[in-house]
């Protein structure tokens, strides 16, 4: 089992940043890869960024250039967020697969760009 905590979401001004935490507990051995979903209302979740085992990161096409994902220590992965659009407006998920390929998900944290 991994549980996933997410923090760090609130409301931003166009053009503005935020970081999201995600902290990560349990048996975290078998990791194939770990990163950022979001879902805006309406809409379907689709993939922010991702961290595979090798390290490696995949952004989505609209994020590229101004998010960046990392991961801090064993326990933590982090998604920097810079330039930030209304259309970035979302629930962020924070997401783990291990090597079974079975998912875990945090309970999401909010996103909210508006002047």
């Amino acid at each position: 089992q991994v549980q996933l905590v997410e923090s760090g979401g609130g409301l931003v001004q166009p053009g503005g940043s935020l970081r999201l935490s995600c902290a990560m507990s349990g048996y975290m051995f078998n990791m194939y890869k770990l990163g950022w979903y979001r879902q805006a209302s309406g809409k379907q979740r689709e993939l922010v960024a991702s961290i595979t085992g090798g390290g490696n990161p995949t952004y989505a096409d609209s994020v590229k250039g101004r998010f960046t994902i990392s991961r801090d220590n064993k326990n933590t992965v982090s998604l920097q967020m810079s330039s930030l659009k209304p259309e970035d407006t979302a629930v962020y998920y924070c997401h783990f697969m291990d090597g079974s390929y079975f998912n875990y998900w945090g309970q999401g944290t909010q996103v909210t760009v508006s002047s």
